[in-house]
């Protein structure tokens, strides 16, 4: 059956956007569809330049109203990635052929809550993706992961490194405490690294940033908390290297193909979120990990603070 509308539903966060990019750039290339995507509204700019999106539907507050939005366009297709209860509800209600995708929640279940590791090696969440659609004969092309800078953005990031020639990038900041690299261990990285370290982050990394900038105030230049996610993107894109923990700006980083290094806190890569660069690209990542810590992962997502005091899954990476 040829598809006419396909709806892809993911409401966040930046990093599981990103994440979709393939899905997106596949359908509408092998499938000619019009293709629609439904996010949270403080979601829409991450996914706001991207070619194969024809229209992008904001999450309402209320969920009927999203309904009522959605029910006269006419979809013949929708692609659940986010897989709740709202999004259940959504392609319920509607009525329309859905597809979803295996969250592996049971094996996530018993990797944190019993450490019995039955999760899929050397699986990516990108391949699962393409799994579930694969009676549609829809197939991954191998080109990964995509984010779209807008020129404005471009240019501010130019102009904000004119002059600094070759430089890391070392993200400070993460949704959650424990998925972010300590203070300690930030010094390690800004030290090994010869040229400029740039660090970037949200406000509510700014007071750190600002501590390790004075540390190092001839090699460090702090942009944390004073540019948006697109200047931000356009710094990474200039980068030699990146350095961050399992946040958004990794996947942005995985996107423009730059080489990366990742800092494992309390989630691990076998839950399939590392950084994905296509089959047709060489894996440029490395990963620096506390493997045989008792009480990692201690969660799928992440806490504000450790929860046994110690922050021993960052704090005992070896750097050095």
């Amino acid at each position: 059956m040829p598809f006419r509308k396909i709806l892809i539903i993911r409401f966040s966060s930046i990093g599981d956007i990103i994440l979709t990019t393939p899905v997106i750039r596949c359908l509408k290339n092998q499938t000619k569809a019009e293709i629609h995507y439904l996010v949270k509204p403080a979601f829409a700019h991450v996914i706001h330049e991207n070619p194969y999106i024809d229209r992008i539907h904001r999450l309402k507050d209320n969920i009927q109203d999203t309904i009522e939005e959605l029910k006269n366009i006419g979809f013949d297709l929708i692609i659940d990635l986010h897989k709740n209860l709202r999004s259940i509800r959504i392609s319920q209600t509607l009525g329309i052929k859905t597809i979803k995708y295996d969250k592996l929640n049971v094996s996530k279940w018993l990797a944190v809550n019993l450490k019995i590791n039955k999760l899929p090696v050397g699986k990516h969440i990108v391949d699962r993706y393409f799994e579930a659609m694969s009676d549609l004969g829809i197939k991954d092309d191998g080109d990964g992961l995509d984010y779209f800078i807008m020129p404005e953005d471009e240019y501010d990031a130019q102009d904000l490194i004119k002059g600094v020639s070759e430089y890391q990038v070392l993200v400070l900041g993460a949704t959650y405490f424990t998925k972010r690299i300590p203070k300690e261990k930030c010094i390690d990285i800004i030290a090994l690294y010869k040229h400029p370290t740039i660090l970037l982050g949200g406000k509510d990394v700014h007071d750190l940033a600002h501590e390790i900038a004075e540390l190092f105030p001839k090699k460090v230049i702090n942009f944390t908390g004073k540019i948006g996610l697109g200047v931000s993107a356009g710094i990474i894109n200039h980068a030699s290297l990146v350095v961050s923990g399992d946040t958004g700006l990794m996947h942005i980083a995985a996107a423009l193909q730059k080489e990366l290094i990742v800092l494992w806190g309390n989630t691990i890569p076998e839950f399939g979120m590392y950084p994905f660069y296509g089959y047709n690209h060489p894996d440029s990542h490395t990963d620096y990990q506390v493997k045989d810590l008792s009480c990692r992962p201690c969660s799928k997502l992440g806490f504000d603070h450790c929860p046994k005091g110690h922050f021993k899954c960052m704090m005992d990476i070896k750097i050095i």
